[in-house]
């Protein structure tokens, strides 16, 4: 089963035989769950509003802002 959530973030994710979870980023895979992990996944984003589970899946892969990005533009390499 695959559920898609609207969003501008790109993820779905997909329960696979065996209970184990995929979420994928614009159609890849970016992070698998198993066991009670998926449970509670599945659980959590049947809870939460469709941008929210965006938010969420972002944060399970790790592609999400980590507040570093302002301070790249003031590295060395970056200035012009």
């Amino acid at each position: 089963m695959t559920a898609e959530c609207d969003g501008d973030l790109g993820f779905t994710y997909r329960t696979r035989k065996g209970g184990v979870v995929e979420v994928l980023h614009h159609g890849r895979v970016a992070s698998s769950l198993g066991g009670t992990d998926a449970q509670e996944f599945l659980d959590a984003v049947a809870a939460l509003a469709a941008a929210d589970a965006q938010q969420l899946m972002a944060r399970l892969t790790g592609n999400y802002k980590r507040g570093n990005e302002r301070l790249a533009g003031e590295h060395p390499r970056n200035r012009r």
